[in-house]
């Protein structure tokens, strides 16, 4: 079953529907795919005039069944319907989301000991049952990471930040086929000119320092070796990190962080240097409205130019969302000069404590169930009361 294709702009939609993949151009009247670097998958929604005579509907479409869009015979989106709205005229609706919504649609609580975080999101895909594709190898082997209460995006995203915070390396999770991938960050660039009076329609501008800092200070305790009665002692190191020509331009601005658990030294110096290339940078916020291209998505590279803003050079794209209507491809995106991925910073949790506060409980509920003296039962009670009856005591 196919409904034929009228777009001029050689976009097309499939839906299964019954079991058959069902293309139902001729009854779309727009469509908007849209991410975001911050978010586990991309979104689309379809407008649909789903009828053909204004009386039934033309399609019945559930929730739960694929969705596929491709341009130019490029897919750019394949994922499930998880909503959809439509009213008396039969004009509806779809939301989809790509496979890795269900990322973010699953708790757990996991323990993980001496894995890279590539390990970490190959053995969570494993065990939930999500498709994987190419799985970049990040390199670092975590040495303990304990995730309680957390979704699996949570679970990704927090190992991924222990092992950029080590490395300096950034990688990002997307969704492509079906399949959720691990790519580096530098694997990912789109060599695209954004310029006014080619493809810009309009830009707007922000900058900031009031998040910069120009020095960084890290503490932490490291393994001082055994006191006399042959405990392991802990030593209190810090280690600064400072960028002395923002210092004379703005000030000294320092940040100040405490590692937990068991670190080394190079591990607190590492730690200092990767802070100070994140903190000791101008904030700046931009987004451009421009005549849509396929490949300039949430995660990509471009190079853009706008005169009065003073936007110009090479940006990363943060958020995006392009839009095909009547003939038209628009997109609207946030480009920003510095690589924003998305950051969970880890806690460790206190194991000894819990394990403590644990058994403290459990004594607790046992001196708690003292035994009680078992008491007559009924019939016992009424021979009692026969014998009373007759001065037998």
């Amino acid at each position: 079953m196919s409904y034929a294709k009228t777009s001029a702009m050689e976009i097309s939609v499939s839906v299964a529907i019954d079991g058959q993949r069902v293309v139902i151009d001729d009854l779309v009247k727009s469509v908007t795919w849209s991410g975001d670097t911050q978010q586990s998958s991309r979104k689309l929604e379809v407008q649909i005039s789903n009828t053909l005579n204004g009386r039934t509907r033309a399609l019945n479409i559930q929730k739960g069944a694929e969705i596929r869009f491709t341009s130019k015979n490029v897919e750019l989106f394949r994922g499930m319907i998880f909503a959809d709205k439509i009213d008396s005229k039969g004009q509806m609706t779809v939301t989809a989301y790509d496979e890795n919504i269900f990322l973010t649609k699953s708790k757990d609580t996991k323990k993980f000991v001496k894995k890279t975080a590539t390990a970490i999101i190959k053995a969570l895909c494993s065990e939930f049952g999500i498709p994987v594709g190419t799985v970049a190898d990040t390199g670092y082997i975590i040495p303990k990471l304990i995730l309680r209460d957390k979704t699996l995006w949570e679970m990704m995203v927090t190992a991924l930040t222990v092992s950029y915070h080590q490395t300096g390396r950034k990688y990002f999770i997307f969704s492509k086929g079906g399949k959720l991938q691990l790519s580096a960050r530098k694997d990912v660039v789109a060599k695209i000119n954004l310029e006014t009076g080619l493809n810009i329609i309009d830009a707007s501008f922000s900058s900031s320092i009031e998040e910069m800092r120009t020095k960084v200070k890290v503490v932490g305790e490291v393994k001082g070796g055994k006191d006399a009665k042959g405990n392991e002692t802990k030593q209190e190191i810090s280690a600064t990190a400072k960028n002395d020509k923002l210092i004379a331009k703005f000030g000294l601005m320092q940040h100040l962080e405490n590692m937990s658990g068991d670190v080394t030294k190079s591990q607190i110096e590492q730690r200092a240097k990767e802070l100070l290339k994140q903190l000791a940078v101008i904030a700046d916020d931009s987004t451009l409205n421009c005549l849509g291209v396929d490949e300039v998505i949430s995660g990509c590279a471009v190079y853009a130019y706008e005169p009065i803003t003073g936007i110009k050079g090479g940006y990363y794209v943060s958020a995006d969302s392009h839009s095909w209507q009547g003939g038209s491809h628009t997109m609207n995106i946030t480009i920003t000069a510095t690589d924003d991925i998305p950051l969970m910073e880890y806690e460790p949790p206190d194991e000894e404590g819990a394990s403590k506060k644990s058994a403290e409980k459990k004594k607790k509920k046992s001196k708690g169930k003292k035994k009680k003296k078992k008491g007559p039962d009924a019939a016992e009670l009424k021979v009692q009361s026969i014998l009373g009856a007759k001065g037998v005591g």
